[in-house]
């Protein structure tokens, strides 16, 4: 049986003795028992359900008589005396024992410290046996590693940093001795303080007073792989100790995820993209199994219970689901999973009625992974107050958005430009939004399952509607501007106009709703319908053209308004070869107007 030594400790759990310095510790059985569970699990975070199960085996008690023996522990240990940490309360997941660790056979003579021990680090997680569309990636990022000593995996929730960074561990095994390849959970580590302390348990390192200096002596000669996963919550913490062993010219080669890059000179960024889907709108099966994204959700489907194979009648919808779940993996495993239930049809049902966010993953998954709402809390809890409200409001546009823009829209009156720009490049480095060039010009996109989850937060505002009327303005003055001068308010050439199609027609649909102002859907119209002949927008404009007209009040009659709306829906009527009754009023009522 095995002793664990921990600062001046030893747990003895078959004889049920702990020690300090040789004296023995006197604490309640339970107290010790959950000295003992804690330990077995160190480094995992042991939710209070289970810990209670594990202490309290036949008996129903309260979750407060676990907080009372928590801190009978703590006091037993003096915890959080003199810089020592034990026990780690992580909110809202339960409690994790983060100090070295140093094993032992249990005949060594107690209080003989001179008896060499076994350092152990700790074990990687198991990784998914199911690996796709990430081979080449895995295979550049060791060669990497293996070159640069210091590579960050970087990306937005959910898009399968983890999993790639423990494939390249697991590539690199042959580089590294057996208990040199190490692994750190962030998620489970709250204060940025505690993270050398988590980092020395896991490399086995004993480390008393200073455990970051510890470290470094410890790992001098050591040639090691660390994986800090999960660290955008500890960026100052995790910048500064891979600074500091980077430096420090150990043998170490460390590998980080992150939502947002540690930005260190030392760092070499790779930006981790979503898994590839297919880009024709109506693919055949074939054609959707080449790509990832698809192999994914009917691997997934498959292990739900879906009995059938991929046909080409479904290769388009499935295609389309991987399409609007933005090739996000988990976002793919969630939906894929109900598959064997709801079928390919059913799911699609699902999405559509906004269950994106709350469908629910795997149970065993860490808490922030088992939803995509639980994944972009996660995230949303590390933004500041004003880039919250930032996130909220960009919601309300569809596609591809330019800065100035975002300017028009988001801000308040009086609001500080320079800060709402920052605002926004911070959201770009953190994965919330997804930053590209249009025409040498820089365009910002959130992704579609960050902008469902955002729409909600805007709601939960209260700011929906006006942030959508905002949105209306904006976009009607950039028709009517493109059609009166052939340029848009961001000076770009009128054939631009293709890239606001989505939120032009978003604007209309709000403009002519119940919470909407039809006069703004009138102005839209009017001049949506000078441009549309060349973007392919004909039936629409005069769906939009009759929509409006139907709705002026006598007051707008035989106005340059109407005149206008008249004219625009007889030139879409008769480039879209219609010829009837209707198109010759709509003809003749122009001129008449004019």
């Amino acid at each position: 049986m095995l002793v664990h030594s921990f600062g001046p400790f030893r747990l003895n759990a078959s004889e049920r003795l702990l020690e300090k310095d040789g004296a023995s510790v006197i604490i309640g059985g339970r107290t010790l028992d959950l000295l003992i569970a804690l330990i077995d699990r160190a480094g995992t975070v042991v939710g209070v359900k289970d810990l209670m199960t594990l202490v309290w085996p036949d008996v129903i008690v309260e979750e407060a008589n676990l907080r009372v023996s928590i801190s009978a522990l703590r006091k037993a240990l003096r915890d959080g005396k003199g810089g020592s940490r034990y026990i780690v309360n992580v909110a809202g997941r339960g409690y994790t024992f983060v100090a070295p660790l140093r094993k032992e056979r249990a005949e060594r003579p107690a209080g003989d410290n001179n008896t060499p021990i076994a350092l152990t680090s700790r074990p990687l997680p198991e990784m998914p046996q199911f690996l796709v569309g990430r081979h080449a990636v895995v295979k550049n990022l060791a060669q990497l590693l293996l070159s640069q000593r210091f590579v960050s995996v970087v990306g937005p929730g959910g898009i399968g940093k983890t999993t790639v960074a423990l494939a390249v561990a697991s590539a690199l095994r042959s580089e590294f001795e057996e208990d040199c390849v190490c692994f750190v959970d962030g998620g489970a580590i709250a204060d940025p303080g505690d993270l050398p302390t988590a980092v020395a348990s896991a490399i086995g390192c004993t480390a008393e007073s200073d455990p970051l200096l510890g470290i470094v002596a410890f790992l001098t000669n050591r040639r090691t792989l660390l994986i800090l996963d999960s660290c955008e919550h500890l960026i100052g913490a995790a910048a500064s100790l891979t600074n500091v062993l980077f430096q420090a010219k150990t043998k170490v080669h460390l590998l980080t995820t992150s939502r947002e890059a540690l930005r260190m000179d030392c760092e070499n960024v790779h930006l981790l993209q979503p898994l590839h889907y297919p880009l024709d709108e109506a693919p055949t099966a074939l054609q959707a199994m080449a790509t990832p994204a698809v192999q994914l959700f009917m691997e997934r489907a498959t292990a739900s219970g879906y009995l059938d194979t991929l046909s080409d009648r479904d290769a388009p919808i499935v295609s389309n689901i991987c399409r609007r779940l933005d090739g996000i993996a988990l976002a793919i495993e969630m939906v894929a999973t109900r598959v064997g239930v709801y079928g390919i049809h059913g799911t699609v049902d699902l999405l559509d009625n906004g269950a994106e966010l709350v469908l629910q993953g795997r149970r065993d998954a860490l808490p922030r992974h088992q939803s995509l709402e639980a994944l972009h809390d996660w995230s949303y809890r590390l933004l500041s107050e004003y880039e919250q409200t930032v996130l909220a409001r960009l919601s309300v546009f569809v596609g591809e958005l330019t800065l100035a823009a975002a300017h028009a829209v988001v801000a308040d009156a009086g609001d500080d430009r320079k800060a709402l720009t920052h605002a926004i490049a911070s959201l770009g480095d953190k994965s919330l939004i997804q930053v590209s060039s249009v025409g040498g010009r820089a365009t910002y996109r959130l992704l579609d399952t960050t902008r469902s989850y955002a729409s909600h937060k805007l709601a939960e505002r209260g700011e929906k509607d006006e942030i959508a009327r905002r949105h209306a303005l904006y976009f009607a003055s950039v028709l009517e501007q493109t059609r009166i001068h052939g340029s848009t308010p961001d000076n770009c050439n009128a054939s631009q106009v293709d890239l606001s199609l989505g939120n032009i027609r978003r604007a209309m649909a709000w403009s002519f709703s119940r919470a909407g102002d039809p006069a703004i859907g009138l102005r839209l119209t009017a001049s949506a319908a000078h441009v549309s002949p060349g973007h392919s927008l004909l039936r629409e404009c005069q769906e939009w053209c009759e929509q409006a007209l139907g709705s002026l009040d006598e007051s707008e009659r035989a106005t340059p308004l109407e005149k206008d709306l008249q004219e625009a829906l007889s030139t879409s009527m008769t480039h879209l070869r219609r010829n009837d009754g209707k198109l010759v009023y709509t003809a003749q009522r122009g001129p008449d107007l004019a």
